[in-house]
């Protein structure tokens, strides 16, 4: 390792350990196993800084961010924006891409709805954890208009507020909570009519906790549904892509970690932004499989995820240990549904899907081989593809419709 990567990486552990012993001694010494756990993973990460250090200066190195930053249209895309409040108060961000009515299909949609002017399919894009809704950007894209879409930020996210009740009154976050806040932002967005959810990774948890809860929502009125590297339970036994002893020492301390360093905030994040190159790193291991992907993805993908604060980060984390929505799958059982993974997601592994297609044996299953946890990015043809097949068979857009592609082609999913 170069001298300079060795520097940055001295500053971020000085700000981590700063920030947990901050928080008591015996949480520091938790960290330290933590950390040396992590560090099988940040090791590899820091073995390419080192050696792009050795010949790119820090300089070159912001430069680069910065032309890639305005390489492409990355999160560009805006809509109508609206607000919802959930049951706590907390505002949420959304936004509406309408579609001009179509004189053409008029005739059809009275057969169909039974009146002449029938509420349009909407279809309601919820994103993941650490992310936004510009992380849909592509799909984005190329469903404008063709159909009616939703995109907004789950709390704490994007341009949504800060959850109140965790904020105020330190009430942990919730799967279910999420799914509540799904509601609220259905009833201001989207009050009638046919819906179709599409969510990744947390957004599908949060579409899950949203039938838990709402079981005569989905009944009325989802004509399809689409789960996207995402899991209904036992989250607490993946193991990241970590041998078994580091795992382990994750499970048991990096809650009270996260916690910690959450409780530091701005000496965290100042860490963070030390240590650019080596997160950016881990961050790429963690989101793709693929070699070839385009260095301007990478680095909106980057943004994307820095752009959650440490804090954020710690509040959430815990929910993922006790979601169980595996009952709740039952709900979309008479419907069309997409089930589609990465075969190398480190985070939600592909198997979490396959054990959700087995619960909903009329879904269709797509594995994509050369994919990770932010296939839509990675691979954004194959899940256009596939979420255009979806619309089709939900009645949401005529068979004859046509669904621009955005972004690279990828010729590697492959049906379960």
């Amino acid at each position: 390792m170069s001298e300079s990567s060795a520097e940055a990486a001295v500053e971020a552990a000085t700000a981590a350990a700063s920030a947990v012993s901050a928080a008591g001694g015996a949480t520091w010494r938790r960290a330290g196993i933590a950390g040396a756990a992590i560090g099988v993973v940040a090791a590899g990460a820091a073995a390419g800084v080192a050696i792009e250090r050795l010949t790119v200066g820090r300089g070159m190195r912001r430069k680069a961010r910065l032309a890639l930053d305005s390489a492409g249209p990355y999160g560009s895309l805006r809509g109508m924006p609206g607000k919802a409040v959930a049951d706590d108060g907390t505002e949420l961000y959304y936004e509406v891409d309408e579609v001009e009515p179509d004189s053409t299909l008029a005739p059809r949609r009275r057969r169909l709805f039974g009146r002449k002017a029938p509420a349009p399919v909407t279809v309601v894009f919820s994103h993941g954890y650490c992310l936004s809704q510009d992380s849909w950007h592509f799909q984005r894209a190329a469903l404008r208009g063709v159909v009616r879409t939703v995109h907004w930020d789950q709390r704490s996210h994007g341009r949504s507020a800060r959850g109140v009740a965790q904020v105020e009154d330190d009430m942990p976050v919730t799967i279910d909570q999420l799914g509540r806040d799904l509601k609220a932002v259905i009833d201001a967005a989207a009050p009638e009519g046919p819906l179709v959810l599409v969510g990744h990774s947390m957004g599908g948890m949060t579409v899950m906790a949203l039938a838990d809860q709402y079981p005569s929502l989905i009944r009325e009125r989802v004509v399809g549904v689409a789960f996207v590297g995402t899991s209904s339970g036992k989250l607490g036994e993946v193991n990241f892509g970590l041998p078994v002893a580091g795992v382990n020492a994750v499970r048991r301390v990096l809650p009270g970690v996260l916690k910690a360093l959450g409780q530091q905030a701005a000496l965290v994040e100042r860490g963070r932004r030390a240590t650019a190159d080596l997160f950016a790193g881990i961050i790429k291991r963690y989101s793709f499989a693929s070699r070839d992907v385009d260095p301007a993805v990478a680095r909106f993908a980057e943004r994307l995820i820095e752009g959650t604060p440490i804090d954020v980060v710690a509040e959430f984390y815990p929910a993922f240990t006790d979601h169980d929505k595996t009952e709740a799958l039952a709900h979309f059982a008479e419907m069309p549904v997409l089930v589609l993974a990465g075969v190398k997601d480190l985070v939600t592994p592909s198997e979490h899907s396959e054990a959700i297609a087995d619960l909903l044996p009329d879904a269709e299953l797509v594995l994509v081989p050369d994919a990770g946890h932010l296939v839509m990015l990675e691979h954004p043809e194959v899940v256009i593809d596939r979420l255009a097949d979806l619309l089709t068979r939900a009645g949401a857009v005529p068979a004859g419709a046509t669904v621009g592609g955005y972004g690279s082609t990828s010729s590697t999913a492959q049906p379960g």
